[in-house]
């Protein structure tokens, strides 16, 4: 028999945190988060998600182990303000059992029905900048500190829950080498004559920190249209300006700026810390620091985490901007394989910004939903 416990207390949240230690400390390709900031973003204290969303932390048992996990979340904005009666779950871990996962998400909906919504979709986190899908392809690559690592048993257990495919991911890859500067270098001079634009490189955190709020406003103005977006408040803009920038490479941060110095695009890039936090194990302390700042220093992999453009500069050629300055910063580092995070398999528009890197796809991952009513 499977009981459930709601994580309320500080030892049950740590519980919560550690059970995919045990669940994949087989697995070559599973990265572990750092728990102390993990303990960070489920403290209602400290992040600013709970100013506007509900969450409720349950661990499975069977047998007297520990067995399962899922944080069912009400993101209230999406509710009351976009008219999205939607659950949300996420963080959702479960040994190869249907009675530990049934468990698990009957929790979910009679929170659901409890909260008068109409379907649950998962697993998705707090907002657009968290985690997303269930990965279904791919397994035998090494995750990322950005996206979700599970068995390739779980998708059947979606389906045997009586989910189905609500959105498709995918993920892709490609050499460094690929960015051909003829396809961009002549473009990007040409469109900062056409629409009197600059860039705005960095070399020290300090210098972007003044201009972060412009980014997070453009990024809400880029993916304001996308059916699962929900903009980040103010109070957030300054939660993730303390705890990301300072661990962005300054000179991984490109800008572009028009005549009135107005932000109309941006790019983040960040190393990947994959094999960092594989070493470091969950903990920053004794040696989990040196292996991040190492990684950050110089690994020759790195991760696309965000792009965002204004919407009157869509489709203008403003990405050879962008790309030209990416070629120069990876030029002098050099960087060896790009990779995408997470995209949307029908964003036919990113696919044309990237087409003629020659990407590849090799993750696919879905978010699954089902009905409550």
């Amino acid at each position: 028999m499977v009981t459930l416990k709601e994580a309320v207390t500080k030892a049950d949240l740590k519980k919560f945190i550690r059970f995919p230690f045990s669940l994949y400390k087989d697995s070559l390709y599973w990265v572990p988060p750092i728990i102390a900031d993990e303990m960070e973003t489920f403290d209602n204290t400290k992040n600013p998600a709970f100013k506007n969303a509900d969450a409720w932390f349950y661990l499975a048992y069977k047998d007297g182990k520990l067995v399962g996990r899922v944080v069912a979340i009400i993101n209230w904005i999406e509710v009351r303000e976009q008219r999205v009666r939607k659950m949300r779950f996420g963080w959702f871990d479960f040994i190869d059992d249907k009675t530990v996962s049934a468990a698990l998400v009957q929790k979910v909906a009679e929170i659901g029905v409890e909260n008068n919504l109409d379907f649950m979709e998962g697993p998705v986190g707090f907002s657009n900048l968290d985690k997303v899908g269930v990965l279904t392809e791919g397994f035998e690559h090494i995750g990322s500190m950005i996206t979700w690592y599970n068995h390739n048993y779980y998708v059947e257990h979606y389906e045997n829950l009586g989910f189905s495919k609500e959105k498709g991911y995918v993920e892709n890859k490609f050499p460094a080498r690929n960015a051909d500067p003829a396809l961009f270098t002549k473009l990007n001079k040409l469109i900062k004559q056409r629409y009197q634009l600059r860039e705005i490189n960095f070399t020290k955190t300090k210098e972007v920190l003044p201009m972060a709020d412009q980014m997070f406003d453009l990024f809400n103005e880029t993916y304001s249209k996308l059916s699962s977006f929900v903009p980040i408040t103010d109070v957030q803009k300054e939660y993730f300006k303390n705890k990301y920038i300072s661990f962005i490479n300054p000179e991984y941060i490109k800008f572009i700026v028009d005549a009135e110095d107005k932000l109309i695009a941006f790019a983040i890039v960040m190393p990947s810390f994959s094999e960092a936090m594989q070493k470091a194990r969950g903990k920053l302390f004794p040696f989990g620091f040196y292996h991040l700042l190492k990684a950050k220093k110089n690994n020759k992999d790195v991760f696309f985490y965000l792009i965002g453009i204004h919407p009157d500069y869509q489709n203008k050629g403003v990405t050879a901007i962008i790309f030209n300055e990416y070629y120069k910063t990876f030029s002098k580092k050099g960087i060896n394989m790009c990779y995408r995070t997470p995209e949307l398999e029908d964003n036919v528009a990113i696919r044309q910004m990237w087409k003629h890197f020659d990407p590849k796809i090799y993750k696919r991952r879905s978010t699954y939903r089902k009905e409550l009513r």
